[in-house]
């Protein structure tokens, strides 16, 4: 069951919400921002915030102060290889222009001929680490619940790639897609994490050369890089996975790896996708723990999107770890998740 939002921030952490559903208004303005927030956690959903707590954020807290050390970033995708997909998922290499993608579908899925509809999604692992093989699962679950093909550019990553070079490596995901025949209507932008921002800045960029896809989804959405409006969240405390310090080491990653792009003296520019939205942008889900810091991205891109006259959707899932629908199905609140999103991209894509 769902319920309406009433305070943003870590209150959503446990407390039971009301039954009735209801449409939130953004302040000052008569435009809606639905929010919707979710029962409270299961007793898997309680586990997974705990065991987060207890070994992500600290492992996460020592590695912020020592962000530049030559951490073995590709060890996190080389060893979700040897997990098992699930039975019947059917996988595809793809060369993009710059980077390789993989080509997803569920057991029982049609396959990517330029038909129906299909899912570009944009992993998160803050622009350094992670794949399709680390989203694999997720992805296949998604792709069973969209009833749609997924193709996972693997992006090239900081610190030796900026993240303008990850965004131009989503675009040449999107334009293979349309190589193979597939109409923007058709096209379903997803992404979690850092992928939120890609997915979001893409759109932008879509946007500019008179395209739009027919959604965006973002899970935990990473969508504003600065820094300081994560620190002083409510819910700094309540994250289980994120401490104030690694955002500061996040951030300083991102600024050398766009100084140091080509080891010229012209940086890439750090992109703000929030600072930039303009009407014309596809209809937007937003699926967000309401423990975690980044529920602020959230709650500030749904304000920005619906004052800028885009639909959009943001449902808050109470006592969840970031990006909870990885662990799928072991927390149900992931799979009740990954089952709303998938009808939301079939809906999108009529």
């Amino acid at each position: 069951m769902s319920a309406p939002a009433a305070v943003p921030g870590s209150a959503q952490c446990s407390r039971r919400a009301p039954r009735t559903r209801k449409t939130r208004r953004h302040p000052h303005r008569t435009d809606a921002v639905l929010e919707v927030v979710q029962d409270r956690p299961s007793v898997a959903g309680r586990i997974g915030w705990l065991s987060a707590r207890l070994m992500i954020r600290p492992t996460l807290t020592a590695g912020s102060y020592l962000p530049s050390a030559p951490w073995p970033w590709g060890v996190v995708e080389f060893a979700a290889r040897t997990i098992a997909p699930i039975r019947g998922t059917v996988r595809a290499g793809v060369e993009l222009e710059r980077c390789k993608a993989q080509l997803v579908r569920a057991a029982g899925v049609r396959p990517a001929d330029g038909t129906r509809r299909v899912v570009l999604y944009l992993h998160g692992g803050a622009f350094l680490t992670c794949g399709p093989y680390s989203h694999g699962r997720l992805v296949s679950m998604l792709s069973n619940f969209a009833d749609s093909p997924v193709l996972v550019p693997n992006y090239r990553k900081i610190p030796r790639h900026s993240i303008r070079e990850a965004i131009e490596d989503c675009y040449d995901g999107y334009r293979w897609l349309r190589q193979k025949g597939y109409k923007p209507g058709q096209i379903v932008v997803a992404g979690d994490s850092a992928g939120g921002y890609l997915a979001l800045a893409l759109a932008q960029r879509l946007l500019s050369h008179g395209e739009q896809p027919a959604a965006l989804v973002a899970m935990s959405p990473l969508l504003q890089l600065t820094a300081q409006p994560k620190k002083a969240h409510p819910n700094r405390g309540s994250d289980a996975m994120f401490p104030p310090r690694a955002f500061d080491a996040f951030h300083g990653l991102i600024v050398r790896a766009a100084a140091n792009r080509d080891g010229n003296a012209h940086p890439d520019p750090l992109l703000e996708p929030l600072d930039h939205i303009s009407s014309g942008l596809p209809p937007t889900l937003i699926h967000v723990s309401g423990c975690e810091v980044l529920l602020h991205d959230a709650q500030l891109a749904a304000q920005r999107l619906a004052a800028a006259g885009v639909p959009v959707e943001v449902q808050v899932w109470p006592g969840q770890i970031h990006v909870f629908q990885l662990a799928a199905p072991v927390i149900p609140e992931a799979t009740r998740s990954l089952r709303q999103i998938g009808r939301y991209i079939r809906e999108a894509t009529g």
